[in-house]
């Protein structure tokens, strides 16, 4: 097709966000063909060990061809096929959750590769490295979009982003970072449940982490909190922030994930504690707040009148509420899916369009 642009999409972590992405962008192929003259092509995916390779891109059998046709890799190894086929945008996304993987972020950088990530590692190491990462960008005249880092899929850090390259003065930004959280809390104070039947059931409906003590320890959102107070230029550090973990300590540290499972009753009477001292019409909220005024960073579990955009999320749903010079009364507020492989691979599907709309 002339004029026809192509974007060459490797794909690292083909678990929940990574085998959705590539659900999406087959379906999506033949309209962005005929409506933007857009051809996505998928010469490489990966699992952690392994990686299936066809420089004309894979097909809908792509899970049978890795299954059969898989092979042990290198990030070198990737980056010599590449350019063995004289292939051009190239895009690396990043749909791990892998501490390691980042370290493979300016190496590809380096050699022609822009990067796209559901993965909040990169932004939440050293400012040294974070730091490092945006000089590399800048030299190397690639792009690095991480728009579902917060927020699965809305557009939050795209809006802080535009505030405040503008001028627009932020002064707080506060909100229920966490799906999982939203939708453990939402259950809890509405319904007449034990905790640990609510954690039970958000674990099963795939909405924690397997081991929900991620969710619970705050470190997922102190991760988020950080990213954002980065993207105003603060020079936090991860340690700046103040966590209010939710495990109590008997459960944290040595206990196996089957201890912990086992023993998850133990979160009963603690929380009914903290629910039944609540002022009526009040709920439970778990919330990242970031205040630029005082440089601080909090997440912490506290009681919200129902009524209040905080207090009146449903589901398993995110809120952010921006406060600044032009929103100061009346924050801007973003709300809506904050969780869940859809969304989060539509996200990563949406920063894959952002790119190609900068490239020529």
């Amino acid at each position: 097709m002339s004029n026809s642009k192509t974007l060459n999409i490797i794909i690292f972590g083909i678990g929940n966000v990574g085998s959705t992405l590539i659900h999406q962008i087959n379906q999506a192929k033949p309209k962005l063909q005929a409506q933007q003259n857009l051809i996505i092509n998928i010469p490489v995916v990966t699992n952690s060990k392994l990686a299936f390779f066809n420089e004309f891109g894979i097909s809908n059998t792509w899970e049978c061809d890795f299954d059969t046709f898989s092979v042990p890799y290198k990030i070198e190894e990737i980056i010599a096929f590449v350019n063995k086929y004289d292939l051009k945008n190239l895009v690396a996304i990043d749909a791990t959750a892998s501490k390691d993987f980042v370290e493979n972020y300016i190496p590809l950088i380096q050699n022609g590769f822009h990067i796209i990530s559901a993965n909040k590692v990169a932004n939440t190491l050293s400012y040294e490295f974070y730091n490092q990462l945006r000089l590399t960008l800048k030299k190397c005249n690639k792009s690095f979009l991480y728009e579902t880092n917060v927020g699965a899929g809305l557009p939050i850090i795209e809006t802080v982003k535009r505030l405040y390259d503008s001028g627009e003065q932020i002064q707080k930004i506060r909100g229920v970072f966490s799906g999982s959280l939203s939708y453990i809390f939402n259950e809890f104070s509405s319904n007449d449940v034990p905790f640990s039947k609510v954690l039970n059931q958000a674990t099963t409906l795939g909405l924690t982490e397997p081991d929900a003590r991620e969710d619970l320890s705050g470190n997922d959102v102190a991760r988020k909190l950080l990213i954002l107070a980065r993207e105003l230029n603060l020079k936090a550090e991860i340690n700046d922030v103040s966590i209010e973990s939710l495990v109590p300590k008997q459960l944290n540290g040595k206990t196996t994930l089957h201890q912990f499972k086992t023993r998850s009753k133990e979160f009963d009477a603690p929380f009914l504690e903290i629910k039944n001292k609540q002022k009526k019409g009040d709920v439970l909220r778990y919330v990242g707040e970031l205040n630029v005024e005082t440089n601080t960073l909090e997440v912490k579990l506290v009681s919200e009148d129902k009524n209040s955009s905080i207090g009146q999320l449903k589901g398993a749903n995110s809120v952010f509420e921006i406060y600044s010079n032009s929103y100061q009364e009346s924050p801007l507020v973003i709300q809506g899916a904050g969780a869940g492989k859809d969304v989060t691979a539509r996200g990563l599907f949406s920063d894959i369009i952002k790119l190609s709309n900068s490239l020529n």
